[in-house]
């Protein structure tokens, strides 16, 4: 018998205001309005629990933000579906976690606002959606590698292509995204074929009408550009024409007449220059099209500057290296040789691929020092004379493309920044929803420790180390048994059984009734994710040192790639992850000795490390990839990263993990964890060692289970 489901009685407006106390705190009462809770006591039950819920998620943030939500959410019913109504509270809440409460507000305020930008993304490309595509597309195409990065103007600097945040130009994400590639094509080639050759900045400030002058020359310059496009990438020229005939953004005839002889081949930057100031008053310039953006003669010229006297230095220390491995000559020897650039091949529009060669005969360059002679060849044309005379004594850098990372010791002193570290989203569980780029991750190297430690553990267990490591080389030759094969060995019970079954129900047997046994080589990739909070002082800390010493040892024999990593922090902006072996290090003298030097820090935010720690381990090619975490206790962290927060956010990176096709298992010491590990691990992924000096003895037995 089916049973209707009991409808429920609408909340009053005295009950409503209950939970909006009890939601809002004793403090903000005083700010709700009658008007608010009175619309609310008049609307249906699950509407009620609708916004409620939501204001209690907004709460979670910040409760300023929840009373400004339910003051405008009950009025946005009548015109905002709950998918609209969701993005609008989620979006006030990114704000507010990276931009502050001012700028959050306004997003709850300008509800106008935020429905325009609601369409605009429906049907339009995000940015955000978008950008690793976009790079992947920059960065296949030639010259200089280009970065890209949001902004409210699209342009470029030479090194940097600035994009709109959201492009709605078209009905579909499709044809949007296309809008996306156009503007970091057309910017590519600004970069690429000549654009910034000409000081524009300098010749503006000789010109009576700057602004006009700019105008003409950025309309003159996109007809050359366009033209280059359709010769170098001719399918996405096809689609800009289309999308510029569809915007009804193609310039008349009369100005493609005018502008004619700069689709030719030869045409370069000095023709657009002329034509300009030929036409200047002449020739009134079409409205700028939807990928051409703007320029910014002050940022190129800046930018351009400050790249030209880097590479010079780099490009001059290149060559008294050269010299040096080459001819083994020293500097006061070097004046005698001399270097000369010519050209591989002459294309009409590419900045001509140079060789260098050195008396004469080619020399042979890394893709570095290619990367660097293209890059001034497209800000100068040419390699100058006064750049292929070596480096002297006082100017000779040798690690001179090694991009110095601050000290990771110093960041954190005084302002924080973020440049550098890697970022990683965080779930709050009162939201329902991540936090984004919350988490600021810096990889950090563990100093090596050569003491007596070593010997002294190697020396205790050298007898399990010599059972472990003929257990691991068994492992490693073993075969495997594998079960419902057409033909094999032996008879497979289980299969049988069920083929049995199925014939007596009248369906047709299965013919895989066999096994066999086979001996499949290992593909395993694992990290260890070593606990290194400050509660791991004294015992736990000997204990993980003395475990990973024995299960390195036996993992030599097993021949698994392996990696391991410490991890520690102090609030979301100071996670750090301990480099203590990655998987291309041997395992050598200075490995043990970088075991040795773990020591305990400060607290245990446990879903950066997993986050970070899963997206190295995807980056390795293996069919079996494990997290193995060492640690002493839950998720914890002096801010609100603690009970459930904690615990759930952790939960949620570990679901991560498993969808990357990671398998996660953590190895602990808590006495306690059995009330929280089920929850995040699962019921069959985590064991608890009762006795911290059991430790060194159970790590390499579970391994040896884990990967069976």
């Amino acid at each position: 018998m089916q049973t209707t489901p009991v409808k429920k009685t609408p909340l009053s407006a005295a009950q409503i205001r209950q939970l909006l106390d009890d939601c809002l705190e004793v403090e903000f009462s005083f700010l709700r309005t009658d008007t608010a809770v009175t619309i609310l006591a008049g609307l249906e039950r699950a509407e009620q629990d609708y916004i409620l819920t939501w204001v209690q998620r907004v709460a979670s943030t910040n409760i300023q933000l929840a009373y400004q939500f339910i003051t405008r959410a009950v009025n946005a019913l009548d015109n905002m579906d709950r998918r609209m109504i969701e993005s609008w509270a989620l979006y006030a809440m990114d704000t507010y976690d990276q931009a502050g409460l001012h700028k959050a507000l306004a997003i709850i305020r300008n509800l106008d606002d935020f429905v325009r930008l609601y369409h605009q993304k429906t049907a339009g490309a995000v940015y955000e959606e978008n950008a690793s595509v976009l790079l992947h597309f920059a960065r296949g195409l030639s010259g200089r590698r280009l970065q890209l990065q949001e902004s409210s103007l699209t342009y470029t600097d030479s090194e940097t292509i600035y994009l709109p945040a959201v492009v709605s130009l078209l009905d579909t994400p499709q044809e949007n995204f296309l809008v996306y590639k156009a503007m970091v094509a057309y910017h590519w080639a600004q970069a690429r074929f000549g654009t910034f050759h000409l000081q524009l900045g300098s010749i503006l400030d000789e010109q009576p009408e700057a602004e006009n002058f700019l105008s003409l020359f950025h309309a003159l310059d996109t007809v050359r550009l366009d033209a280059i496009l359709q010769r170098e990438l001719p399918g996405l020229a096809r689609h800009m024409r289309r999308i510029k005939q569809q915007l009804q953004q193609t310039p008349s005839a009369s100005f493609l007449q005018l502008a004619n002889e700069l689709v030719r081949p030869r045409s370069t930057v000095d023709d657009v220059l002329r034509l300009t100031r030929r036409y200047l008053h002449k020739l009134d310039p079409p409205s700028p099209c939807f990928y051409q953006g703007v320029l910014q003669p002050q940022e190129v010229e800046e930018c351009r500057q400050q790249r030209l006297q880097k590479e010079k230095r780099q490009f001059r220390s290149v060559l008294r290296k050269l010299v040096e491995e080459l001819k083994g000559l020293d500097i006061d020897e070097q004046k005698h040789h001399r270097f000369e650039t010519r050209p591989k091949h002459r294309h009409y529009e590419m900045p001509d691929e140079l060789e260098l060669t050195l008396d004469g005969q080619a020399v042979p360059l890394p893709d570095n020092v290619k990367g660097l002679i293209t890059s001034i060849v497209q800000d100068l044309g040419e390699i100058p004379a006064e750049y292929l005379q070596p480096a002297g004594a006082g100017e000779y850098q040798p690690d001179i493309f090694g991009e110095k990372n601050p000290d990771p010791d110093d960041v954190w002193k005084g302002t924080y920044h973020e440049k550098g570290a890697f970022l990683y989203k965080e779930w709050d569980f009162r939201r329902q929803h991540y936090r984004k780029n919350w988490c600021a991750v810096r990889e950090k190297e563990i100093q090596p420790v050569y003491d007596t430690f070593i010997g002294k553990t190697l020396n205790k267990y050298q007898g399990l180390i010599k059972h472990l490591r003929k257990t691991f080389e068994a492992m490693r030759d073993e075969d495997r048994m594998l079960k419902r094969q057409v033909q094999g060995d032996d008879v497979d019970i289980d299969a049988l059984v069920e083929a049995l079954a199925d014939a007596h129900d009248g369906r047709e047997m299965s013919d895989r009734l066999f096994t066999r046994m086979h001996r499949s080589e290992r593909n395993i990739a694992v990290i260890f994710m070593v606990d290194m909070s400050g509660s791991t002082k004294g015992w736990i800390n000997e204990a993980e040192r003395e475990s990973l010493l024995l299960l390195a040892e036996a993992l030599e024999t097993l021949g698994d790639r392996y990696a391991i990593y410490g991890f520690s922090g102090m609030a979301r902006k100071r996670c750090e992850i301990y480099r203590i072996k990655e998987f291309a290090q041997a395992y050598n003298e200075e490995v043990k000795a970088r075991i040795n030097g773990i020591t305990p820090q400060d607290y245990t935010r446990m879903g950066f490390a997993i986050r970070h720690l899963c997206h190295i381990l995807n980056q390795v090619d293996a069919r079996t990839r494990i997290l193995i975490t060492l640690s002493d206790g839950k998720p914890d962290d002096y801010d609100n990263y603690r009970g459930e927060y904690g615990i759930e956010d952790t939960r949620r990176a570990l679901i991560e993990a498993r969808r990357d096709g990671i398998h996660p298992y953590c190895i602990t010491i808590d006495k306690e964890a059995r009330e929280y590990l089920p929850h995040m691990y699962g019921a069959a992924a985590y064991t608890v060692i009762d006795d911290v000096r059991q430790l060194p003895l159970k790590v390499a037995d579970i391994y040896r289970r884990l990967t069976t």
